[in-house]
């Protein structure tokens, strides 16, 4: 069994315009001490991929962590920088067809490149690789590199602009793009621009994908540049303004930011929408893992009226976060990245912690659910801190003075019980 610290955390979500919801969650350490892991997927049989930007694909099966790779990529990859073995996606189908798809970076005689490749998986074991995409223009910096399937069973890829800004806008380049091809490489007849891969374009380094399950539409994460980076709603065929505009600045060419951070820099990576009902509350909430930020932001999005309702900091003890993503057990899987050799240089307070890199599942945590039927003492052996225990109704929280615990009265003694010295009030 996969070795596992529950962390129990009360917190406070904002979670519509009416008021605040108390959340109780808990996150387990599904497994640790990985090579800065980049991407997730997970499998029906419940084995879990992961792509470590060093070169390596692991796998998680029967919830241990298998110490040899399933295979070893000759990446470029280098301390500080971006490239390396990065996307992962299982195809639609591979209940059937057992396809894994991976995106990484290479140098090729002094020049850096992208690729899209295909494998058949069987036994945690590789075969009949097909290159899907090549010659993506790569740099050590700005490579994209994530890879999903959306509903419409296409398969979607996020490039940089590997440095050189002209890019991003030209169509006759990859990079700076979100790219849209069929299972097997081809293009799909139903693209903004005629035999080319290219869905989008005049993005800067779009590093999250995920489709709003209530309007369907395709959300992308974007590192912006001194600050600013983006969440954006993403329409075939449409420009996103890189390098011409950026933050509030607008152009009748270009599509402006649904949303951007103005002078505050997340650095955001991986990105879901939480679609499941294990924590009710976090239904169709927006998930983004940022790095320079140090934190999961989880955002409600009112896509149809252009609006952001709420706007949450949570996990900020982890450190970097690269990939936020939802497992089919309704779990949200968050991938730490403190050991990319960014967070001293980037002024992160946290250094490298025992066990790093980690990867994270927030689960939800039933204490809630019982409170209402255990005493003041039992939800204190529970590790409820003593100002959050629930009393019966007509009841409030003191504590007592002899051994600070807990306990409920009625609200006409409380005074009277603190004149004698019996009780505290919290």
């Amino acid at each position: 069994m996969v070795f596992k610290i529950v962390l129990t955390v009360l917190v406070i979500l904002s979670v519509s315009l009416t008021g605040v919801t108390a959340q109780n969650y808990e996150v387990e350490i599904v497994a640790e001490n990985l090579e800065i892991p980049w991407a997730i997927a997970f499998a029906p049989d419940g084995r879990i991929f992961v792509t470590e930007r060093v070169g390596n694909l692991r796998v998680i099966e029967n919830e241990i962590l298998k110490v040899e790779p399933v295979k070893s990529f000759n990446v470029f990859n280098e301390t500080n920088k971006d490239g390396g073995l990065l996307g992962i996606a299982l195809d639609p189908n591979f209940e059937k067809n057992h396809f894994l798809y991976l995106y990484y970076t290479y140098e090729d005689s002094g020049d850096l490149f992208n690729k899209v490749i295909r494998f058949t998986e069987h036994n945690n074991k590789l075969s009949e690789e097909k290159t899907l995409l090549d010659k993506i223009t790569a740099g050590p910096s700005h490579d994209g590199g994530r890879i999903k399937f959306g509903p419409d069973d296409k398969l979607y890829i996020t490039t940089g602009d590997s440095g050189p800004n002209v890019n991003s806008m030209d169509l006759n380049s990859l990079a700076g793009k979100i790219l849209r091809i069929n299972s097997d490489g081809t293009i799909p007849d139903d693209n903004p621009f005629p035999n080319s891969p290219v869905y989008s374009l005049g993005h800067r380094n779009p590093q999250g994908l995920d489709w709003d399950p209530v309007t369907m539409n395709l959300v992308a994460t974007e590192h912006g540049r001194y600050g600013q980076d983006e969440v954006n709603i993403i329409e075939p065929g449409e420009n996103y303004g890189w390098p011409r505009i950026r933050g509030d600045e607008s152009n009748p060419k270009y599509q402006s930011p649904f949303y951007h951070t103005g002078n505050e820099t997340w650095a955001p990576s991986g990105a879901s929408f939480y679609t499941s009902k294990n924590i009710p509350e976090w239904e169709n909430m927006f998930f983004i893992a940022t790095l320079r930020g140090n934190h999961l932001r989880m955002l409600d999005l009112d896509l149809e009226n252009h609006q952001i309702l709420s706007s949450e900091s949570l996990l900020s003890e982890f450190g970097r976060l690269r990939d936020a993503s939802m497992g089919l057990d309704g779990n949200l899987y968050i991938l730490t990245s403190n050991k990319d050799g960014r967070g001293a240089i980037l002024g992160s307070p946290r250094g490298i912690e025992s066990g790093d890199d980690k990867i994270l599942r927030i689960v939800p945590n039933i204490i809630p659910q019982l409170q209402h039927f255990l005493s003041p003492l039992k939800q204190s052996e529970q590790g409820i801190p003593s100002k959050d225990v629930i009393c019966s109704e007509g009841l409030e929280i003191v504590l007592k003075k002899s051994n600070e615990l807990p306990s409920c009265v009625k609200p006409s003694s409380v005074l009277k019980l603190i004149e004698r010295g019996w009780a505290i009030q919290i």
